[in-house]
């Protein structure tokens, strides 16, 4: 029997190991599951795109991002959490800004009559994208009016827009940028965490339908190897190697983040829609139907 294959897409980040380690393993050619991972630089927002064109079968995605675009529509169900800690969010800047704290950015915006701060996305509906609303909300800054959202793709044409003055600042997660603001002008001048969950693991609804047993094994495989991940001795060396860190920086990175085996709950879904319908990227708050199968 042909081995069944299954796309699954995230973002090349130290978050995804186990997906690593779970497809080296080849736990999942026992079960006659070929899974293949596509790597999506340009975040959530493309891996969106990419479930509804049928071009992937799963994802894993930022809570907030997938949460707006099942409430917007697309084809989509949540299957579980993926982890469970928030993600923090970097707010990056280039030396030519001349920015280099969060008054800075305010000031900036106060001297600058009827010109907007430009603010680099990675695409509208992304997690750089929202995240950006929350933390200007944050900031007391009105991102409808003040901020100028530019749509650049991914993190590398993110920092050409930096260093060369097109947008003024890039939120993206710290530790994946953290190369970047050490070794060349890169700044992070703030950071600010999701008031959630970051990471779920989510898929097509019509894939997950027609092939609940398959996901059911997927679960199972990711879900181990999550766990087993975190008693490698190398675990701290494999990560800095793979991903161009300082060990000092993994170990930061692993004592703030917890991996999730546990189903989305009702209420952090209802804190996020709340959140996005304050912003007025949502319009309404939707049932909670709408997000999972069998329900």
């Amino acid at each position: 029997m042909n081995p069944f294959t299954v796309h699954i897409g995230g973002v090349p980040e130290h978050f995804n190991y186990p997906w690593y380690l779970l497809m080296k393993s080849k736990d999942l050619q026992k079960e006659q599951i070929n899974l293949r991972w596509r790597d999506f630089d340009g975040g959530t927002g493309a891996m969106v795109q990419s479930l509804v064109d049928g071009e992937i079968d799963l994802a894993v995605m930022l809570t907030e991002g997938v949460t707006k675009a099942i409430c917007d529509g697309a084809p989509i169900k949540l299957i579980q959490y993926f982890v469970s800690s928030p993600l923090v969010w970097g707010v990056h800047t280039h030396a030519v800004s001349g920015l280099t704290n969060p008054q800075d950015l305010i000031n900036r915006i106060k001297n600058q009559t009827n010109q907007p701060l430009n603010v680099a996305i990675s695409r509208h509906g992304s997690g750089s994208h929202l995240m950006a609303y929350l933390y200007a909300k944050s900031l007391g800054i009105d991102p409808n009016t003040e901020f100028s959202f530019r749509e650049v793709g991914d993190l590398d044409h993110a920092l050409e827009e930096l260093k060369y003055g097109q947008s003024d600042i890039f939120l993206w997660e710290k530790f994946t940028t953290q190369p970047y603001v050490a070794q060349f002008d890169y700044k992070r001048i703030d950071q600010y965490p999701t008031p959630w969950p970051c990471f779920v693991l989510a898929g097509r609804e019509d894939f997950l339908t027609n092939h609940s047993d398959t996901v059911d094994k997927i679960k199972q495989g990711i879900n181990k190897h999550a766990i087993a991940m975190l008693e490698r001795p190398t675990l701290v060396e494999e990560l800095a190697t793979r991903y161009a860190q300082e060990s000092s920086a993994i170990e930061s990175w692993l004592s703030q983040t917890q991996w999730s085996q546990k189903p989305v709950d009702s209420s952090t879904l209802e804190q996020v829609q709340n959140e996005l319908l304050n912003l007025g990227l949502i319009q309404e708050v939707c049932s909670d139907k709408l997000f999972f199968l069998n329900f």
